[in-house]
């Protein structure tokens, strides 16, 4: 691990200001549906601690910017108190959040000297902590260019050594890539767990088996093409298996756009040289609406029965008998590594693919499994909570804290492709 990157282990903390990038972004409406990224993280600040350091907290939470004009909007549905009083309550210390001057279009313009009477309490120990306010509430943190580099170098005033254990917020933001060249940097614990798990995606015991589903395959194309070159069987389901029914097979599904249906073309026509690993899931549930469907208004079909030119309305889950059938239950049953990156349904009404899904993959004992996080995650928990009980301390299943950050490094072929982690990577 040290040749890739610098370790927390490795640095001097004592009486060392630490400022440590988290992915704590779990905050939804001002409510803290699930913790874990949080609790993941408590190792490396508990050592922090230990050698003597004085820690100063920064996340991402939620998308504050406007996505047409580019303005953010500071407002409670994205704040950070709600994962301070988490941590006060759990760890029972104390924590203050600073307060900048906000633009009315432009969020926090920068770190300001107001802070520094914080950091005076956070040596004198009359705090335990400081957790500064969503890093996306400040315009440096995606702007790029200077005024990234600009916001990098006073988050690094603040400061004597950087420690990233932020794996899911892989994103080249400020605070994540462009901090480190300004200060001592090292990769936390988290951070080198994470690390260290992809190698058994890497390098997986077979046979291996890779399950994606999601909304959008546009954004899922290039680790899909890279899963179904080194798997040995690829599992779609969501929007991108629908968008992938409707490109083979000619048929017309509602709520499908352009951009993935294009993307569902390219990866259909890549795909016909890896015809033998890609499982296609042979019923899915067609539903009329969207909007609060039922069971009693849906409908099951079969791959078998499609036509090119059927019109269907919202293809809404995989009917849970797709994972009773021989082939599909042999391919998972008899599966070393499995990859999880996958809610089968429309969520919260259709439950049934995801939970036959699981509970699948569950019976293989002798397999490892590997959850993405987000909300593949987060409906592990909703539906078989048990079971995600069992997953946090069990030896042969591990829970990435970030998806999304999985999949890009799935599509690099090496965690290096993630830009904070080759960001530490240069630190050496």
């Amino acid at each position: 691990m040290k040749d890739l990157f610098p370790l927390i282990q490795d640095a001097d903390l004592k009486g060392k200001i630490v400022l440590v990038r988290v992915d704590h972004n779990v905050v939804k409406e001002g409510i803290i549906h699930d913790p874990y990224r949080i609790d993941a993280t408590i190792g490396t600040l508990y050592h922090i601690n230990a050698k003597g350091g004085k820690i100063i907290l920064m996340t991402h939470e939620g998308r504050p910017k406007n996505k047409e004009n580019g303005n953010i909007e500071i407002s409670e549905k994205t704040s950070v108190k709600p994962i301070v009083e988490y941590l006060e309550n759990k760890l029972h210390i104390k924590i203050k959040i600073p307060d900048f001057y906000s633009h009315q279009d432009f969020g926090y313009l920068g770190i300001e000297t107001s802070i520094n009477h914080l950091i005076k309490e956070l040596r004198n120990s009359e705090i335990d902590a400081i957790y500064l306010p969503n890093t996306r509430w400040f315009h440096g943190e995606e702007a790029g260019g200077e005024d990234a580099d600009r916001f990098a170098n006073q988050l690094a005033g603040i400061a004597d050594i950087y420690i990233n254990d932020a794996f899911g917020s892989w994103q080249p933001h400020a605070s994540t890539t462009n901090i480190t060249k300004y200060l001592p940097s090292y990769a936390g614990f988290l951070m080198q767990k994470e690390v260290k798990n992809l190698d058994r995606i890497y390098n997986p015991k077979r046979p291996f088996v890779a399950v994606v589903a999601g909304s959008k395959f546009d954004t899922k194309i290039e680790p899909l093409f890279a899963l179904l070159k080194e798997a040995d069987y690829l599992i779609l389901g969501g929007v991108i298996y629908n968008a992938y029914i409707s490109a083979k097979y000619g048929v017309s599904i509602k709520g499908i756009n352009q951009n993935d249906l294009d993307s569902a073309h390219r990866f259909v026509e890549f795909a016909k040289q890896y015809e033998e690993k890609l499982v296609e899931l042979p019923y899915f549930i067609e539903a009329d609406e969207i909007d609060y469907p039922t069971s009693e208004n849906s409908r099951m079909h079969s791959i078998k029965d499609l036509k090119p030119g059927m019109k269907f309305n919202y293809v809404l889950d995989i009917h849970p008998d797709s994972f009773d059938e021989k082939n599909v239950k042999d391919i998972f049953m008899n599966a070393r590594t499995i990859f999880i990156n996958a809610v089968m349904g429309l969520t919260p009404y259709f439950n049934e693919g995801t939970i036959a899904l699981d509970k699948l993959i569950d019976d293989n004992q002798e397999a490892v499994k590997l959850y993405g996080g987000g909300d593949t995650m987060q409906e592990l928990k909703r539906l078989l909570p048990g079971l995600y009980i069992v997953a946090l301390d069990h030896p042969k299943y591990y829970i990435f804290t970030g998806g999304g950050a999985v999949l890009k490094a799935i599509e690099h072929g090496n965690p290096l492709g993630l830009a904070p982690v080759q960001a530490l990577h240069e630190k050496i």
